[in-house]
């Protein structure tokens, strides 16, 4: 991996540069969260931001698709898709989008998705842990790769790790803004890491977790839960590692439709509907712990379906704490 010092006052020349490789997307303030908004000046972004409401995950599967319209009388596939920039994407969301890319670039390959992750540029930046934040604890807190440049931030600029191919073409098209990394530099790179490493207040103890879940299936933990839970599918929704969805067919006219492809949620009493009406997750204690054993059932080929980026904590309605819940049913087989 190659790093390279990207100084402070370079930076800003640095960041509209990067608008000639696609569509710039950053993190913006809104009220009292964040989300990836389409940006033209650095002024805009908020670099120090905790975690933004909707992961980048809904740049490559997006809340509503429009897959297919029909018009007079045949299916025309959608639009193509612009090369897009994303900046400012936190390690545990770059974690989440190799999750995504397990499920969706093996075989059957969505081709909806590939053309978008090929179609992208990621770029990472380092960030503080907040209350909410797990990710140490299942080693998402730092990526070593599913990033083409990194950013750390230094007392007078940027480490910036180079992690592809793509990564090291912006940085050759740029290289007049950027100076060799010195061992200061590395110096300061290992203490902000390890301040950041001591700040998490939060943890997940995963220690044989599939084991406790596979003997606490009547855990009255779920129960408890389950009652205070307001099966809204909040959670699913922020989540950048669940990829439920559904395919309907919308009439726009008696002559024209859009097939559309948008997110489902497991908390639905809808989603473990099949035919001939059986319901094979017929109640909310059904789908309250089903969430669960797939966010957190270690599978060895691809690990846990969970990031750690607190996002079902901050935005559940309920106040339902991820870590709690496991904590507590663990706590009800000792």
């Amino acid at each position: 991996m190659r790093y390279v010092k990207l100084p402070q006052e370079n930076f800003e020349e640095f960041f509209n540069s990067l608008k000639r490789w696609g569509k710039l997307y950053a993190p913006v303030k809104k009220g009292d969260i964040y989300s990836f908004q389409n940006v033209e000046t650095l002024s805009e972004i908020t670099l120090d931001y905790t975690r933004t409401m909707l992961p980048p995950k809904k740049f490559f599967v997006r809340p509503k698709d429009e897959m297919l319209k029909l018009k007079e009388g045949h299916w025309e596939e959608a639009n193509g898709t612009e090369p897009i920039v994303l900046f400012g994407v936190h390690s545990c969301d770059i974690h989440g989008l190799e999750i995504l890319d397990k499920v969706y670039l093996s075989d059957p390959v969505d081709p909806y998705y590939k053309k978008r992750r090929e179609n992208s540029i990621i770029i990472g930046i380092s960030c503080m842990p907040d209350e909410y934040c797990f990710c140490k604890s299942l080693g998402t807190d730092f990526a070593m790769h599913g990033f083409d440049l990194f950013l750390h931030e230094l007392p007078d600029g940027w480490l910036v790790r180079v992690g592809s191919v793509k990564g090291h073409e912006i940085a050759w098209g740029s290289e007049e803004l950027f100076e060799n990394v010195t061992e200061e530099d590395f110096h300061h790179f290992r203490e902000f890491e390890e301040k950041r490493t001591n700040s998490f207040k939060r943890s997940l103890n995963k220690e044989g977790l599939a084991d406790i879940l596979d003997l606490a299936f009547d855990s009255p933990v779920w129960k408890k839960y389950e009652r205070i839970c307001l099966g809204c599918g909040n959670c699913n929704m922020v989540c950048p590692t669940c990829r439920c969805y559904e395919v309907c067919d919308l009439w726009i006219n008696a002559y024209e439709a859009v097939r559309v492809r948008r997110y489902d949620s497991c908390f639905m009493e809808t989603h473990g509907l099949v035919a001939g009406g059986h319901n094979f997750r017929p109640t909310r204690l059904d789908r309250f712990r089903h969430r669960y054993y797939c966010k957190n059932y270690f599978d060895p080929e691809s690990g846990f379906n969970c990031v750690g980026c607190g996002r079902c904590d901050e935005f559940c309605p309920a106040k339902i704490e991820h870590v709690k819940v496991l904590d507590e049913v663990r706590e009800g087989l000792q």
